[in-house]
């Protein structure tokens, strides 16, 4: 039996389009702290009372113009991943999501349950870069459910991999291709976060969007700094294909 297990965490998506489904997901994604940073009463009523009811229908039907056969798009990628990850290493491998199913409870379980002799398992968030409405929710609420069941083994984290070489070379990799064709410009697009998030995850309370230039003036603060994370991605992989 194996010792040693990865979990491989991603946002989640609705067990399907149905309305009820889907505003179940919404519930349990936007009533997160760390998603919308509001007092939980406040939060309670924005998302109960005003975003949900006229929001579930109509992202129902968005949802069904992308859905496949085999389910929805995120899940059926994870489960790919997982596959083809699991055919490069000998320590089994589980998927988990933030939202929806499969929770980290059923991966952890799985694990267990099938690897008694479990010691470690190594959860590894589907983020390059640190935010705390993505990276730091995902490690947050697997260490409350690993807490919570008391399982054996310990529980171990990859931090964000914006930075790391196999991972500019892929992004650099699948942008090569197109440096062959006439362009313009080159644009890379990034899910944004609120300022706020950007601070209250700055360590050092005096430097995020504090300073001048406070994405190139070293700091430990880059660590949780989403900001400062992808525009170290962009600068790399831009270095890397020697775009000037």
């Amino acid at each position: 039996m194996a010792k040693k297990g990865i979990v491989l965490m991603n946002l989640g998506s609705p067990d399907s389009t149905e309305v009820k489904d889907v505003r179940k997901y919404l519930k349990e994604f936007l009533m997160d702290e760390r998603v919308i940073d509001v007092p939980y009463f406040v939060r309670s009523f924005l998302i109960n009372g005003i975003i949900i009811p006229f929001r579930a229908p109509k992202s129902a039907e968005a949802y069904k113009t992308i859905w496949t056969k085999e389910g929805s798009p995120l899940v059926v990628l994870t489960k790919q991943l997982q596959k083809a990850l699991q055919l490069k290493v000998d320590e089994p491998v589980a998927i988990a999501m933030r939202y929806g199913n499969p929770t980290p409870q059923l991966a952890f379980d799985e694990l267990h349950k099938n690897n008694p002799d479990l010691q470690d398992v190594l959860a590894i968030p589907l983020y390059p870069h640190y935010a705390m409405s993505s990276f730091e929710t995902a490690v947050e609420s697997a260490k409350e459910v690993h807490q919570q069941n008391n399982y054996p083994f310990k529980l171990h984290f990859l931090k964000p991999f914006y930075n790391e070489p196999h991972y500019i070379n892929a992004l650099a990799e699948n942008i090569k291709p197109f440096l062959q064709q006439e362009y313009d410009h080159i644009l890379f697009s990034y899910h944004g976060v609120p300022g706020r998030h950007i601070r209250k995850s700055d360590t050092t309370r005096s430097h995020c969007l504090k300073i001048e230039n406070c994405c190139d003036v070293a700091s430990p603060a880059h660590a949780h700094c989403y900001r400062h994370q992808v525009f170290t991605t962009t600068r790399l992989v831009m270095e890397q294909l020697n775009i000037p």
